[in-house]
């Protein structure tokens, strides 16, 4: 599984995550069974049957089997012990092999191989080359020589006890975000009666949710979410997923990354086939964030079959608002209904005593 990520294009963390997944299920199904039977009230729990949960040797097949797991909006729950979480890209990864080529040549022990590869690598860089010509000579070399892949995977088992700890602190930041603060957020937002009122269609929801988010990012110290040890959080997954939460007690069908066949899109809120709206959550910093607002959201406007949305941007700096409003002005955009602009300066905020 390793060497197929590192040779293989289009293979990444989302690949290897589901591999494994699927791989240990009927682990994470017993796992998971057994924590709820301890801790979980019965009436949370439903007996279903789970496939692919265990592999049949004799008749080579996998077979479904039945547990009592968590069941919650018409589907089962699997839990995952923290030690075997991680999280971006997997520690052996295409990036990291091609940034290590030189390391990895210099590893071999056999000086007539590491002569024929780098000798085979560089009749592939073409004068004034660029890194995008270097980065494909050196995939073309690794194809040529696999044995490469066999240093590369040496050198990072060498410094495994590093991974490890770098997947523990990205665990635990993980949890400081989603679980404490953003927890914080819902109930500030729980307390507002009207924020989880169901209003007459999709638009106007969604159009309030993030208008509400704005007021408690930018006057309620909610722009706290946003910061780990003092940094902004510059992840776009990370924010969307945010945005997510705050849809607690919808009666709506909230889905994220529906692709209807133009690419994914952040968030389709639906109520119904007549009724639905989209949401593009982004950063300011995103360095395609002009071709976003141009062509993005209409591209998935038609493909599907809506015309409303609403597109979100996030900024950290006065920097990234300037950038921001240069590009409104360019594609002749105003904020408004459609655009909307939530500062998440750390600074120059006012404080929660006179926050209205």
């Amino acid at each position: 599984m390793e060497k197929l990520c590192l040779v293989k294009d289009g293979v990444g963390k989302d690949n290897v995550s589901d591999f494994t997944t699927n791989l240990i299920k009927g682990f994470l199904c017993e796992y998971t069974a057994s924590f709820a039977q301890k801790y979980i009230d019965q009436s949370r729990i439903k007996s279903v049957m789970v496939s692919h949960a265990e592999f049949d040797y004799g008749t080579r097949r996998w077979l479904g089997r039945r547990y009592a797991l968590p069941y919650i909006d018409g589907d089962y729950v699997l839990l995952t012990p923290k030690d075997i979480l991680t999280k971006d890209d997997a520690w052996i990864n295409k990036h990291d092999i091609i940034g290590d080529f030189d390391d990895i040549l210099e590893s071999m022990p056999n000086s007539e191989l590491r002569a024929q590869v780098n000798e085979y690598f560089l009749r592939r860089i073409p004068e004034d080359s660029k890194q995008k010509e270097v980065n494909e000579a050196i995939s073309s070399t690794l194809r040529k020589f696999p044995e490469l892949i066999d240093y590369y995977i040496r050198l990072k088992e060498k410094t495994s006890d590093k991974a490890s700890s770098l997947s523990s602190q990205k665990i635990r930041d993980t949890e400081a975000v989603f679980i404490a603060q953003v927890s914080r957020l819902i109930e500030e937002l729980r307390d507002d009666s009207e924020f989880y009122a169901t209003p007459d269609d999709t638009y106007e929801e969604a159009y309030k949710r993030v208008m509400y988010l704005k007021q408690v990012i930018e006057n309620n110290d909610g722009y706290r979410i946003f910061y780990m040890k003092g940094e902004p959080i510059k992840r776009e997954s990370d924010l969307q997923l945010m945005f997510r939460l705050t849809w607690y007690a919808s009666v709506d069908d909230v889905n994220a990354e529906v692709n209807n066949g133009r690419g994914p899109v952040d968030y389709k809120i639906s109520r119904g086939s007549r009724d639905s709206t989209l949401v593009e959550f982004k950063l300011a910093s995103n360095s395609k964030l002009k071709q976003n607002l141009e062509k993005q959201v209409e591209v998935y406007e038609a493909a599907n079959q809506t015309d409303k949305s609403i597109k979100v941007i996030l900024y950290f700096n006065e920097g990234e608002l300037a950038k921001t409003l240069k590009i409104m002005k360019e594609l002749d955009l105003r904020e408004g209904k459609e655009l909307v602009l939530i500062d998440a300066q750390a600074s120059n905020k006012p404080s929660g005593s006179n926050a209205k």
